[in-house]
């Protein structure tokens, strides 16, 4: 970005002749899914930086060359077969799986919960040859009100809880309220709080204020990781979506994630490349690893698949792991389950058989 050339369900399925038991298993590393409960925060956190406005003041973003870059996942960039089989299991262990609705219920937040423990069903996993690895999600996120019961329900399963906070998903309560929140959720058993900054703060360039609320929202977490949720289809530019990634990787955010799901405009690969860059310079400057969230219409397993293509080619094969990387959804567990299910018997099947939930 400045310096390079883009920034200044249940039932047995009839199958299919199975793929051999190591034909998916034994794809590239950069699939392979764990046999034990996944470590999510395997990575050291990152660390407040002293606010520095020089180190984004200049950014700028070539529009052209961003929008040429991301044209070439769909065309150039595929993976099929067996090996789009191992692709998707590896995005199942990074989904931040999620019910943000206010018809919300504890029952529902256990089948939740439940889902996310057996993302997918187990003659499935056996017809690809994963029957003896344990799968489950990145996480389950939900509102602070259900913490407790998501907490409860996931008990020994190493499956971290998040918790949207800070006014989720306006952001406009209060800031003594928001720290509030967030320490609330952590006291219930949260290990992840999903805030929301104010983005005023970013529309009007105070850049000063919004890294003093990401620092403050920080230290209210304590243990907790933190991801930051920009609002990139609220902030008009790139150079804001930029600008308020570094700035927020500046004040100690762990993750820095699209958008709360609310908005008009969600998660795009545009936008995703542009805080990919940032991630990646701020790296450069720190040594600090950040990871990165798309959140709102990551909804098809094709679009998942492009968002993890993006993320090997731009940061490497560390940002494949869920503590580096994940994805918040509620409906693409579905549709990578009909995948997975086509892969094993030719047929595609209804959603109906494959809820979240």
């Amino acid at each position: 970005m400045t310096s390079t050339s883009l920034v200044r369900a249940s039932g047995t399925v009839r199958s299919r002749p199975a793929p051999p038991a190591t034909a998916v298993a034994a794809l590239a590393p950069a699939v392979a899914v764990p046999e034990a409960p996944a470590q999510p925060h395997a990575t050291p956190r990152n660390t407040a930086q002293p606010f520095d406005s020089g180190s984004f003041d200049s950014i700028r973003v070539n529009l052209s060359a961003a929008e040429r870059r991301v044209a070439t996942l769909p065309g150039r960039r595929s993976v099929k077969k067996d090996a789009q089989a191992g692709w998707l299991l590896k995005a199942i262990t990074c989904i931040d799986l999620t019910t943000l609705s206010g018809d919300d219920t504890a029952e529902r937040v256990r089948r939740l919960c439940a889902k996310a423990v057996t993302p997918v069903r187990p003659d499935l996993l056996a017809a690809l040859g994963f029957a003896d690895r344990t799968l489950h999600t990145g996480a389950v996120c939900v509102y602070h009100r259900f913490v407790s019961t998501a907490v409860d329900a996931l008990a020994g399963t190493g499956i971290p809880v998040a918790a949207v906070s800070t006014g989720f998903p306006a952001g406009l309560i209060p800031h003594e309220l928001k720290l509030k929140e967030i320490e609330a959720s952590v006291r219930d058993g949260a290990s992840e709080i999903d805030i929301v900054i104010t983005r005023e703060h970013v529309l009007t360039g105070q850049w000063q204020k919004l890294y003093d609320e990401m620092r403050d929202f920080r230290h209210a977490a304590g243990d907790a990781h933190v991801k930051a949720i920009l609002a990139t289809g609220e902030l008009k530019t790139l150079r804001n979506v930029a600008k308020a990634s570094m700035v927020c990787m500046m004040a100690g955010a762990d993750f820095i994630k699209t958008s709360t799901g609310k908005e008009g405009v969600n998660a795009t690969p545009l936008v995703t490349l542009v805080m990919l860059r940032m991630i990646r310079q701020y790296e450069t400057r720190t040594g600090l690893r950040v990871g990165y969230k798309p959140a709102g219409g990551v909804s098809t397993a094709k679009t998942a698949l492009d968002y993890q293509v993006l993320m090997k080619e731009e940061l490497g094969r560390p940002w494949l792991e869920p503590d580096l990387f994940r994805i918040g959804a509620s409906t693409l567990l579905a549709d990578i389950e009909r995948q997975l299910e086509h892969h094993v018997t030719g047929r595609y099947s209804a959603f109906n058989r494959h809820p979240i939930g």
